[in-house]
């Protein structure tokens, strides 16, 4: 079959849609053309640079008519940085952008017709939010790259100042990237897995002010760390420095083990009026904002009396569960990551919550253990699962549990629709589905999904 378009040949076009990933979408002759860069509302010259069957890529080469949503990026760096996508798009756009992918998911994927899908809810201020950094470490011995990853490759980015991490990180990494270069450290080449320094990890309590800074290295040492120490001292608010060491040859961003340089091995930060302590190696929500209008959206659909047992699946340091306690009767956390649950024992214990338990393992074997040698039963259920979803036990447990209510937290509306297919025609109905902007200036989304049995 002959394709209306051919490779290396420019064609104007109007884009009418964003993918998944931001791209534009538009079509010529009925055949489909995703564009980087490109806006719907936009007419745009584009390079085809790569066909298939049904659908090509292409190059966005002259923008002919703007989209009014249209923004200059805050970056300089955000047509290649991999973190965000969206810069070049008006905030606005963004949430209408969001709730429509979640609605449309539930559309195509779930196969869901009139379901109540509430618009995203935004932040005041989209800036600056992320209370979590990753920097990767590369380059020459001497002259340390430190930043993040181009799109859809590993090569780094050169990142002075990010607009998405809190303001201090710009310091921390210019002191660690001077000590670096200044004492021409060994930087690692994943490459050839050769190196030592592989990435910089930092985590800030938004509301604590406490800042912890993480080193992970190729090794079991840093040479000259004392001199590191003192200069990162220097930063209000630092209290916690710590060595991570991965000798694993993958992209695994960090390793077991961890040594303290000075001094804790955590942090703390609130969500509402509950603290928790975050380690290094926790799992806590990077936009502390939002988190609590994610977790205040659960717990409003959840619609608790007090006299409820609620399970909470894939619960990490606890942080729903704890959100929980203070409305349930009973909560118990199921989380595969033992040291999660150990922080989530922590947690309880400092906050003097007494009515939430926790065990550690895989929720789709622990609750199936527990649902047929002890009869462990709930009134809701709340799940808040990774990417990829639920696993297909653990969602024919909860139908054999039988809650009233199940409270289903997404970061992907992709597998959520697949989930909820799965759970609807056997009893369960969709009551409404709030999306929240977990993650301004990206394409990804948080959504939560209210079900109630039939």
């Amino acid at each position: 079959m002959e394709l209306p378009v051919q490779k290396n040949q420019e064609y104007e076009i109007n884009i009418e849609d964003l993918g998944n990933n931001g791209e534009g979408i538009g079509r010529i002759d009925g055949y489909t053309v995703f564009v980087e860069g490109a806006l719907p509302g936009e007419r745009v010259r584009v390079l085809i640079v790569k066909t298939k069957k049904h659908y090509g890529y292409g190059k966005l080469r002259e923008i002919l008519m703007p989209s009014p949503d249209r923004v200059a990026p805050a970056c300089p760096v955000a047509a290649r940085c991999g973190g965000c996508q969206l810069q070049h798009l008006s905030y606005e756009a963004q949430l209408r952008f969001k709730t429509k992918k979640v609605r449309d998911h539930l559309e195509r994927i779930g196969g869901f017709s009139g379901v109540e899908v509430l618009p995203a809810l935004g932040m005041e201020d989209p800036w600056r939010y992320r209370n979590k950094a990753q920097f990767p470490v590369g380059g020459k011995t001497g002259e340390p790259e430190i930043g993040f990853y181009a799109k859809r490759s590993h090569r780094i980015i050169d990142t002075p100042v990010c607009m998405l991490q809190n303001e201090v990180n710009d310091r921390i990494v210019k002191i660690v990237r001077t000590f670096l270069a200044e004492f021409e450290l060994p930087l690692y080449d994943e490459t050839i897995h050769r190196g030592l320094v592989r990435h910089i990890l930092t985590r800030i309590g938004r509301h604590t002010g406490e800042i912890m800074v993480c080193l992970v290295v190729n090794g079991k040492k840093l040479p000259h760390s004392d001199v590191l120490v003192e200069r990162l001292r220097s930063v209000e608010g630092m209290t916690s420095i710590v060595l991570n060491v991965n000798t694993a040859q993958n992209n695994v961003i960090l390793g077991s083990e961890i040594h303290v340089l000075w001094g804790k091995e955590y942090i703390t930060d609130t969500i509402g009026t509950v603290e928790f302590e975050i380690s290094p190696l926790s799992f806590y929500q990077v936009n502390p904002v939002q988190t609590r209008v994610l977790y205040q959206t659960a717990l409003d659909f959840a619609d608790l009396d007090g006299s409820e047992t609620v399970l909470d699946l894939y619960c990490g340091i606890g942080t729903i569960s704890l959100f929980f306690a203070r409305k349930a009767k009973k909560v118990f956390g199921v989380e595969i990551v033992p040291q999660a649950i150990a922080d989530a024992k922590r947690n309880a214990a400092q906050n003097n919550i007494e009515n939430a338990f926790f065990q550690a393992g895989a929720a789709e074997e622990v609750i199936p253990r527990l649902y047929q040698t002890e009869g462990i039963q709930a009134d809701v259920v709340v799940v808040d699962p990774p990417r990829k979803g639920c696993d297909q036990r653990l969602l024919e447990t909860i139908l054999e549990i039988g809650p009233k209510k199940l409270v289903y937290v997404s970061c992907d509306s992709a597998t959520l629709a697949r989930d909820l297919a799965y759970l609807c025609p056997k009893g369960y109905r969709i009551e409404k589905v709030q999306v929240v902007d977990q993650f301004p200036w990206t394409v990804h989304v948080e959504s939560v999904a209210l079900l109630s049995r039939e």
